[in-house]
């Protein structure tokens, strides 16, 4: 239980005095908010956070030795959000840092992709972490606490097939940027964090996805797409292989979370800040042949 909420710095680290600094992290079951919730944990935080199945719960119960505490929530469910935020509250008086970490990825040629889908992604990928800051909102601002948003770096750098993902996380980008100025003046920071590719769980899954929405094609939509979404593919799970460690990234995370003072957006992994530095510096026609050469269609 929070008993006070005075401040101080110490080594650059804005700690809650005399009680224990408490953690939100959606996500938290697997990947990188796994490593993020145990990374917390490790640097003295309580943390509360989501998971997608019972058995995560349990699993990370006993990693962390009880500092980690999941739920299963589905974030596009309002009333679950504020029923767990409601649960959390009434255990602490304030919430130091919030992590929206939790999203989906939708991959496929625009022209195929299911509107039901992309909209899914959209309420999984935007409205979850409306939903959730929202909820947590009171808390931050007894706290004074961070909101970090975990975005990603094709936000800003969108790739062929996988305009679902970017096009959701950029709308994220914007609200956590107002929100970034409508909390400043509660004393509630907000940073954007872009990662690039990530050795997690992750390209497993989007493995399967990929090789889903394939056998999906009609012969008509393999005949326009089956080749250059293989090759996609392909150079998707090459870079995912080859990407920084979900652990290294969480640690970076971490410190972002707790730099002094709050930046309001830092990439993760060097393959994110070479494309938020070809954004900056390359013309449009030089980003379009950047952007076909990563997905192997140059």
């Amino acid at each position: 239980m929070f008993v006070s909420r005075s401040k101080y710095i110490e080594k650059g680290v804005v700690m809650s005095s005399g009680s224990k600094r408490v953690a939100v992290v959606t996500g938290a079951g697997s990947g990188l908010g796994r490593e993020i919730s145990l990374g917390l944990v490790a640097r003295g935080y309580q943390v509360f956070g989501t998971a997608s199945a019972q058995t995560l719960v349990a699993e990370l119960d006993a990693a962390s030795g009880g500092g980690v505490r999941l739920e299963v929530v589905d974030i596009v469910d309002s009333a679950a959000v504020d029923a767990w935020a409601k649960r959390v509250r009434e255990e602490v008086a304030g919430v130091d840092l919030l992590v929206s970490n939790a999203g989906i990825l939708t991959p496929g040629p625009i022209e195929l992709l299911a509107i039901d889908d992309v909209r899914h992604e959209f309420e999984v990928n935007t409205f979850g972490p409306l939903r959730v800051i929202n909820a947590f909102l009171p808390a931050l601002r007894a706290a004074r606490g961070r909101i970090v948003q975990i975005s990603t770096i094709t936000a800003t750098v969108p790739l062929p097939f996988n305009a679902a993902s970017g096009a959701s996380k950029a709308a994220a980008e914007v609200f956590a940027d107002v929100y970034r100025a409508e909390l400043k003046e509660f004393g509630v920071d907000v940073t954007i964090v872009s990662p690039g590719s990530m050795l997690t769980g992750g390209p497993a899954k989007s493995a399967a996805a990929f090789e889903r929405l394939l056998a999906a094609m009609t012969p008509a939509q393999r005949e326009l797409y089956g080749t250059p979404f293989a090759r996609f593919a392909e150079q998707f799970n090459s870079r995912q292989g080859e990407g920084i460690s979900a652990t290294d990234a969480a640690t970076q995370v971490i410190d972002l979370a707790e730099e002094q003072p709050a930046p309001s957006r830092r990439t993760v992994g060097p393959d994110a800040a070479a494309l938020l530095q070809a954004s900056k510096t390359l013309t449009d026609d030089e980003l379009d042949a950047l952007r076909l050469q990563l997905v192997g269609l140059a």
